[in-house]
């Protein structure tokens, strides 16, 4: 794995561009970047989300079961530094976000052991926000 990893682009559909503004920029700490009437650029760790208007947007979720938690699917997110992951989620602890899976250590004792918690977007997009003790374990078997 490259010591230094480029940023990634990933555009996803909101219904309403305030309430994401309020979400990501809020809620999660993002900086907001360039926007126009029908978009909106988050950085959200270094990386560049796209929150695109669609008006009527109505998340599909389905879940896959990972230990004994049902994962939503799709779903996109950040892998952390654990002393990043630990204030995130405090961060969202107090600001009273509903998890759909609250921060836990998934495959205690495993490789690939990992900090994990996850939420959705007002729109219904699900996010990931891990992170490893040893980032090394990233794709552990």
């Amino acid at each position: 794995m490259p010591t230094t990893l480029p940023p990634f682009h990933m555009a996803f559909p909101v219904r309403d561009l305030d309430e994401a503004r309020a979400f990501y920029s809020g809620t999660l700490g993002c900086r907001e970047g360039r926007s126009d009437e029908t978009w909106v650029d988050f950085d959200l760790y270094g990386h560049q989300i796209v929150a695109h208007l669609v008006p009527h947007h109505r998340a599909v979720t389905h879940h896959n079961v990972v230990e004994e938690d049902d994962v939503p699917v799709p779903h996109f997110g950040v892998v952390l530094g654990m002393a990043e992951w630990r204030v995130l989620a405090q961060r969202l602890r107090e600001a009273g976000v509903r998890f759909v899976i609250e921060p836990c250590i998934r495959f205690k004792g495993q490789p690939g052991e990992q900090a994990t918690l996850f939420l959705k977007d007002p729109s219904g997009n699900a996010l990931e926000f891990k992170a490893f003790a040893n980032v090394g374990q990233l794709f552990a078997k």
